[in-house]
């Protein structure tokens, strides 16, 4: 089950969808329990940007 959660935020914050609108969806009382799904999608938009060779 929080497998399914997490592939559902993960997926609908890469797509675009506000945090807020997922909070609400996953039945989160506070934004900051889903902060957690946003960190992992900056992390791997790091990750991308590092692949970048310096200009």
């Amino acid at each position: 089950m929080h497998v399914g959660r997490h592939t559902f935020a993960t997926m609908a914050l890469t797509n675009g969808v506000s945090l807020y609108t997922v909070s609400k969806l996953l039945g989160h009382s506070s934004i900051a329990m889903t902060q957690i799904y946003a960190e992992v999608i900056d992390e791997v938009k790091q990750k991308a940007a590092d692949l970048i060779p310096m200009l």
